[in-house]
This record gives structure tokens, sequence and C-alpha cells, in this order.
């Protein structure tokens, strides 16, 4: 059987975009974290299942604080996106000089690469143990919102400083900020 790529490539794009449609279809309601509510649908299955447990051992949804963390990205997101269309622009544009078109085309990639390492950065913080981070960076100043509701220590603040320090070769002053019901 002959597939074209362009067959293939659709395909793939129509697989994809059926995933994140299911994905953001679920994702609207707040889930708790216990690992049983993720397959019943009722909240009386739920009040029944963790009825005979204690407080400490019954897990809360942190819906309300991800969407939180979502606005502050989305913000960070289309602030970029403006300057990084004023970027565009002015490469595309004939009054500029190749050396000021230059230094856009640089400054573009610089802000590329802070978005990654914005990125990735949080998907670290996330695999030490934390529900969700926020990671802002500007002129070396890296200042890092923590979702946690565990409480908070010097410790893991220093814990998550050093970690950024020694994997950051950009972060010269870290601050770390935690938020979350304690």
């Amino acid at each position: 059987m002959r597939t074209n790529k362009r067959t293939v490539w659709f395909l793939t794009l129509l697989s994809l975009v059926a995933v994140i449609s299911i994905y953001y279809v679920k994702g609207k309601e707040p889930m708790s974290f216990d690992g049983i509510s993720i397959f019943t649908k009722e909240t009386t299955d739920i009040a029944k299942l963790t009825e005979g447990m204690d407080d400490s051992n019954k897990k809360m949804p942190v819906f309300a604080e991800t969407v939180l963390f979502e606005e502050m990205r989305m913000e960070v997101r289309n602030e970029r996106s403006k300057l990084n269309d004023q970027l565009r622009t002015k490469i595309g544009s004939a009054e500029y000089t190749v050396t000021e078109k230059n230094e856009a085309v640089n400054e573009m990639d610089q802000l590329t690469k802070r978005n990654s390492a914005e990125a990735l950065m949080e998907m670290e913080i996330k695999a030490l143990g934390y529900q969700d981070a926020f990671v802002r960076t500007e002129n070396g100043k890296v200042t890092i919102t923590v979702l946690s509701t565990e409480g908070q220590s010097k410790k893991q603040a220093n814990e998550i400083i050093h970690y950024v320090k020694s994997s950051w070769d950009d972060a010269r002053d870290v601050q770390v900020n935690f938020t979350g019901e304690t």
C-alpha cells in the first residue's frame, strides 16, 4: 500500500488534534489526586471511598492554584508574544539597518532560549515532588513560585535554589516563593 507524505502528515495531525481535544474536554473539572477518583465519576462514590480515612490521608483538589499558575503563564506568554511580534516587524522592515536587524534576531533567539529554559526548569522542579511550579527570569534574576500543600521550609527553598543555580548558568539571583494550602 502506497501512502504519500501528505496523507501521513494529515493523519498524524488529526490524531494529535483528537488527543488534545479529549485532554481539554476531560481537564475542565477539578480532579482529586488520590488515585481512585480518576476512575469514578460521581462525588458520592468518592465520599464513600474516603469515609474511613483520617484527615491526613484525604487529598484535596489543587485546581484553583493550578489555574492561577496557568494564568501567570498566559500573561508571560502574551507579553513575550507581543515582544516577538515587534521584533519580527523590525526584522521585516526596510527602515532598520542590518546590524539592528541582527540584534533583533539575537534578541528573538534569547527570548526563545529563555522560554525553553523556564519550561524545562518548571518540569524539573515538578519532578522534585512539587505539584506545580512557575518560573520567571528577568536579567539573571529567577523568581520561582512553587505550589506545595505540605508546607514550606528554608530547607526546601535552599534545595530548589541550589538545584536552579547548579543547573542554570544564567541564574545569579534566585528567589523561591511557596503557595498553597498548608
